[in-house]
């Protein structure tokens, strides 16, 4: 776990040798425990013992948690047992009391005993290779994968409780100040003052320009009872879906906050493995779900905090002698970098795919955003699924054909175009992806551009007709209700516009970004290549 404060040692309170050798023979807990394995953190150890996890917290004491009473340990149980049972039921357990009998000797017991010397919270064990950062790792952490968390976290974030107490400007204020002095109080790390300083300088600036954003959101109910260590290592995949667990329990102030801040540890995570793809395609998905666009603006600075966070760990690990030195050189002057880079977002712009049913926007759109704008990369805008979110339907759901009348078609494009103004005015680029069939609609998003004064490229898609027929025959699961009576009907009432760039999309998807990529470079040469990401092309 980590966080914005650092303590050389915690206050060791009272000694649980008896316990920790308790729980490390593998005859307390009967012939089937096997082998145990021990796992240590600053604030718990882990006893992996058959098919089960036994996590003891420590009896320590540090500014930011309080473990040291036999009271409070036991509070900190309960309270870790309810907190990650919303999001993962199946893996805890329960508390259970190691207890003291009239001999002397150890044995477990139930939570409430009044024998009870100490407590664990008893967990499923699951294998390593299910943790997210395990797949990651191998090449296995998918977008379908990706797709299903974001489902997930949303789910979760819409139904965490909201609060007032906590979070908005003065939460992450005392982040970044916590930050800053943290980073300054390493002798030998690798954090030379000037970085330090620029981090600090550029962290009061943006904080400064989204203070009152900050306060709004909090006032508007998005500072919730969240996680509070969403990283990869904090969940894992059981029976094939995404669970959260460890989610923090001892300080409200580290898990009540706002729902982008909780957001951000998983995306500047992805980011700064080199995922970008991921994290775009998770950051899109989740705004599909909750439209909560005005978490946009924070967002760099949210990544920022996390960064600089990881930054102090990895240096305080390397002080400890749990990094080496070229480790903590290479690790943690990089979370720095990145720190400092997520405070220096480039422009936004805004970018159209239009075209008939068909013709691969969608797939384009995914793959160009990453390379695109701020991270993780630009929003993409779906007609098809707006449509479906104003209707109150879920994306996959086929609508009927009220949901397609002239003034229905109308209000999603009114929409989309909001949208695509509020975005582009947090600071983030935007990919708008609609057919774009009529003159009309053609001029709202040029207006858009225009008033946000943006750099506009407008890209038309074409492909031949029996491309197109065979794509959309071949669709399943897609928010596109398009058949191939209705992409004939589009074809012989839509005329091309003469002013849009055309792009060939009937060859294959990564023929059609290259050429779509080009369009966009051309469009934008007079504004420079600040804002592209053109090294992600290759893993288009």
């Amino acid at each position: 776990m980590e966080r914005c404060f650092r303590v050389p040692v915690g206050e060791a309170i009272v000694t649980q040798s008896a316990v920790i050798e308790f729980l490390s023979d593998p005859a307390s807990y009967g012939s089937t425990a096997g082998t145990i394995e021990c796992h240590e953190t600053h604030g718990a150890i882990v006893f992996l013992a058959g098919g089960f996890a036994y996590k003891l917290k420590r009896a320590i004491r540090f500014p930011y948690m309080d473990y040291s009473t036999p009271q409070r340990r036991h509070a900190a149980c309960e309270a870790e047992l309810a907190v990650n049972r919303r999001t993962a039921p199946s893996l805890y357990l329960g508390v259970r009391a190691i207890v003291r009998g009239a001999n002397g000797t150890l044995s477990f017991g139930k939570s409430s005993d009044p024998r009870a010397v100490d407590w664990v919270v008893m967990m499923k064990r699951f294998p390593q290779a299910a943790l997210l950062e395990h797949l990651r790792r191998h090449g296995e952490l998918t977008v379908t994968i990706i797709y299903q968390l974001a489902e997930t976290i949303a789910t979760f974030h819409m139904k965490a409780e909201d609060t007032r107490a906590f979070g908005g400007a003065a939460g992450i204020s005392e982040v970044v100040e916590g930050n800053t002095q943290v980073l300054k109080s390493f002798e030998n790390a690798p954090f030379t003052a000037n970085r330090i300083a620029d981090y600090a300088a550029a962290s009061q600036k943006m904080l400064a320009r989204t203070a009152g954003r900050l306060d709004a959101r909090r006032g508007a109910g998005f500072v919730r009872h969240c996680h509070g260590d969403l990283h990869l290592n904090n969940i894992c995949m059981i029976e094939g879906q995404p669970l959260l667990f460890d989610a923090i329990e001892f300080n409200e102030a580290f898990s009540h906050i706002d729902v982008f801040y909780d957001l951000a540890f998983l995306l500047m995570d992805l980011e700064h493995a080199g995922e970008r793809r991921l994290a775009n395609a998770l950051l899109n998905r989740y705004l599909e779900r909750t439209g909560d666009f005005g978490g946009l603006a924070p967002l760099p600075l949210f990544l920022s905090c996390r960064a600089a966070v990881r930054a102090h760990v990895r240096a305080a690990q390397a002080s400890k002698g749990e990094m080496g030195d070229s480790d903590v050189d290479s690790d943690a002057q990089s979370y720095l970098d990145d720190a400092i880079r997520f405070l220096h977002p480039t422009s936004p712009r805004l970018i159209v795919l239009g075209g008939v049913s068909g013709t691969g926007k969608s797939t384009l759109g995914r793959a160009l955003a990453p390379m695109i704008g701020v991270a993780p990369g630009a929003i993409i805008l779906r007609s098809d699924v707006l449509r479906k979110t104003l209707w109150g339907i879920a994306g996959e759901v086929k609508l009927p054909i009220a949901a397609y009348t002239s003034e229905m078609t109308a209000k999603v494009y009114n929409v989309l175009h909001s949208h695509a103004g509020d975005i582009l005015a947090a600071g983030s680029s935007v990919i708008v992806d609609a057919v774009y069939g009529t003159s009309e609609e053609r001029q709202g998003i040029a207006d858009v551009a225009r008033a946000a004064a943006v750099p506009f490229c407008p890209i038309w898609l074409d492909a031949p007709l029996q491309t197109l027929e065979n794509r959309v025959a071949a669709r399943r699961n897609d928010a596109s209700d398009a058949t191939v009576e209705i992409l004939h009907q589009q074809r012989a009432t839509v005329v091309p516009p003469a002013d849009w760039a055309g792009v060939d999309a009937g060859g294959t998807p990564k023929e059609t970004c290259r050429n779509a990529w080009a369009a966009v470079k051309r469009s934008h040469a007079a504004v420079g290549e600040n804002g592209f990401q053109s090294d992600s092309l290759g893993r288009v």
